[in-house]
Order: C-alpha cells, then sequence, then structure tokens
C-alpha cells in the first residue's frame, strides 16, 4: 500500500519526494525564463528600419569619449557632427530626467567637445551628458532648410525614453513619464504614425521655433494630428507645431 500525504507530517512520502524537489527547483526556473521572454517579446515600436526614406546613420560607440561638433541651442541643445551637422545630429539631456548640465548659453553655434553615452533607436540617437561641453572654438552652425507646411498624425513624446532610454519608451503606458522628462527640459519629439521624409522621430517644437509650448502639453503621450512648418536642421527634421484648432 502507498503512502499518502499528510499536511501535519514532518517529511512527505518517499515516492513525492523525487517529484517535489523537481518542482521545487523547476517552477522557479520557469518563471524566470518567463520573465526573460515576456521583457524581450515586445516589439521596439521605432527599429532602425522605421525609417526607410535615407541610408542608415553612422554608427557610434557608446560610451562615447570626447565627441565633437557644433553645438546649437533652438529649439532644444543638439550637438551636430561633420561639416554642416552632415554626419549626425544628435540630441543632449543629462542624467536622469534633466536637461544638459551647466549653462549653455555661451555655448550656442560653437565648436565643443562632449562626454557622455548614448542612446540610440531608429533615426534618432541622444548623448546623455555627466559634465557641460567643452567650447573649442566659433563655428558655423549647420543651416535650416524649410521644408514647408505638413499635416502629420503622431504622438508627443520625450525625446531620451523615445532613444530607447525606456521601453516602451511611447504610448499611454510611457505617458505619466514622459510627462516628468518634458517638465525636466529633456527636448519633445514628435513620433509620427508613418515617416515623414525618411524620419519617424521629429524634434517637435512651437510655432515660432522655440521649446514645447504649454498649449500642447496635454496631448502628451496621445494619438493628435497637428499642423505645422517642417525644416530641417542637421540631420534631424523640426516640427513647428501649432495647437489644435
Amino acid at each position: 500500500m502507498r503512502e499518502i500525504f499528510v499536511g501535519w507530517a514532518k517529511r512527505p512520502p518517499a515516492h513525492l519526494r523525487g517529484l517535489l524537489r523537481r518542482l521545487a527547483l523547476g517552477v522557479p526556473v520557469a518563471l524566470l525564463a518567463l520573465g526573460l521572454f515576456l521583457g524581450l517579446a515586445p516589439q521596439d515600436p521605432a527599429g532602425p528600419r522605421f525609417a526607410t526614406g535615407e541610408a542608415p546613420l553612422p554608427a557610434l560607440p557608446s560610451p562615447e569619449p570626447g565627441v565633437t561638433g557644433v553645438l546649437t541651442l533652438r529649439p532644444y541643445p543638439l550637438l551636430h557632427l561633420g561639416e554642416n551637422g552632415a554626419t549626425r545630429s544628435l540630441l543632449l539631456a543629462g542624467e536622469g530626467k534633466q536637461r544638459p548640465p551647466g549653462d549653455l548659453t555661451l555655448l550656442d553655434g560653437q565648436r565643443v567637445t562632449a562626454e557622455g553615452f548614448l542612446l540610440s533607436r531608429g533615426d534618432i540617437a541622444m548623448l546623455v551628458l555627466g559634465a557641460p561641453p567643452v567650447a573649442l572654438g566659433a563655428a558655423t552652425p549647420p543651416p535650416r532648410e524649410a521644408l514647408g507646411r505638413w499635416r502629420i498624425t503622431g504622438e508627443i513624446c520625450d525625446g531620451k525614453c523615445a532613444a530607447d532610454g525606456m521601453r516602451p519608451g511611447i504610448g499611454r503606458a510611457h505617458r505619466a513619464c514622459a510627462v516628468l522628462c518634458l517638465d525636466g527640459e529633456i527636448p519633445a519629439v514628435f513620433v509620427a504614425d508613418s515617416p515623414l521624409l525618411g524620419h519617424a522621430h521629429l524634434l517637435l517644437a512651437s510655432a515660432e521655433g522655440g521649446p514645447l509650448p504649454p498649449s500642447l502639453r496635454p496631448f502628451i503621450g496621445r494619438r493628435v494630428t497637428l499642423e505645422g512648418q517642417v525644416e530641417r536642421l542637421g540631420r534631424l527634421l523640426v516640427f513647428r507645431a501649432e495647437p489644435p484648432a
């Protein structure tokens, strides 16, 4: 006759001990594997193939020491690499949910060197600075090219999380984080439903070309259709959006 398991017994029956050992070891391993699978399963909403209108941008290592380029401040701090920003244009931010460290006012239009680590997703990249950039001298900022008036549907987000600082970096689940990042003066981006001239991410500015205006803040993290002028600055597109009517 087989023994049966009794809840108050000191030890389970011999024929159940092997099964219980396997369960005790297998269940935690299975849960760990399931957690890893669920973490890797979500699709990147803006992977490197999403921007299809231009050739892939040159890759940069991360961390990237001593990156040199021309700094511009409007609508947000940007570092343009190469002649006239022809190689790559990087959004700039500080650690956490903060703007770049230091007073950058006197560095506008200057050639600088900066150190930090790189975030990159699709056609957008951000250099997260641990210290202020160092001025190297005067330089010529990249020209601004007007690309006309556009009506675009997409989502307002912060450039740090959209550049792979967090996953998901867009969507309703990310809205509260995006609000805090934009409160900390992280550059705002507009993630378009369909790429515009090869760009899925556009810097989002006011109609006057300044930072995100208060009139657009209620639409952070929401799907919205906006109209306004689009211009090219270095390797980025700037969407000077007007508030919805």
